[in-house]
């Protein structure tokens, strides 16, 4: 069986890495993984020659939300986010998930966050509607979200009402006011060092969230990540989050569980080497 991770760019990717560890540790010899660099006009003629052969794919950005309108069927936290980071192909069609959502959860889980009483988000893009999402499975009634750009906030909205939360949008210059309201959870959707305002607040104030979850993992710590720890939160990591989507998405392609130790451990060694090369360069 055939499996890809699709997207662009898309060569930074540890997908594969993840995938094929699961599929050495499940005994599917004959399960492939590929990387493929695809953009959102290519999405639909890619997707249309993928035939019986064809497990299921992963998406990272452009494409969550283009490849909406090709699925046959669409799991009900992808329809609630608008965009499936996961298609699966069955003889009754293409079946759309969002997997990040379980990723979040997951990843504050294992940081010993389940029940925050108030969320902060950071970004306004795909994956700050399924931090949004996260926040709802976890309980929050809602969330405060810090964007640079309201204009940005249409897919937010749209999500906050599909699951009855409660959205506050607050502005980017928040971020370094000392008398900022601080959440129980910081999830920071934005690349690395968007978000080094609030580190800089963090390393004045030490006022700290109770917990922060940054979605980058490479390179990690990020300096939010390093402030936030410093001043006593509980870190949760990008990785975290890639590695229980990934589970997630094993489980949906395969039918097995995942064999999260050991992909795990293949994702970290991965990041050790990346982090060795780049220091070596």
């Amino acid at each position: 069986m055939k499996a890809a991770v699709l997207g662009k760019p898309i060569a930074h990717s540890v997908s594969p890495v993840l995938h094929r560890a699961a599929y050495d540790a499940l005994g599917l010899a004959d399960w492939t993984y590929d990387l493929v660099e695809c953009d959102e006009a290519s999405l639909a003629g890619y997707i249309s020659q993928c035939g019986p052969e064809w497990a299921g794919l992963s998406l990272t950005m452009p494409l969550k939300r283009t490849v909406l309108p090709l699925l046959d069927h669409a799991d009900h936290l992808a329809t609630a986010t608008g965009g499936a980071n996961t298609v699966v192909f069955r003889p009754e069609g293409r079946y759309g998930y969002n997997t990040d959502v379980q990723g979040i959860v997951d990843a504050c889980a294992e940081a010993g966050v389940t029940t925050p009483g108030s969320v902060t988000i950071i970004g306004a893009g795909a994956t700050a509607c399924s931090a949004l999402a996260a926040a709802a499975e976890m309980g929050a009634a809602g969330a405060d979200v810090v964007l640079r750009d309201e204009s940005r906030a249409d897919g937010l909205r749209a999500t906050a009402e599909r699951l009855g939360l409660s959205v506050r949008l607050r502005p980017w210059e928040d971020l370094a006011t000392a008398d900022a309201v601080v959440p129980d959870l910081l999830i920071s959707t934005v690349p690395a060092g968007a978000a080094d305002d609030y580190a800089e607040r963090l390393r004045r104030t030490h006022h700290a969230p109770a917990a922060l979850l940054d979605v980058v993992y490479h390179p990690w710590p990020t300096p939010l990540a390093r402030a936030a720890a410093a001043a006593g939160s509980a870190v949760a990591s990008g990785y975290a989050m890639l590695l229980h989507q990934a589970a997630a998405q094993v489980e949906l392609m395969t039918g097995k569980p995942a064999p999260l130790d050991a992909m795990r451990e293949a994702g970290e060694a991965e990041l050790r080497r990346r982090l060795a090369a780049a220091d070596v360069s």
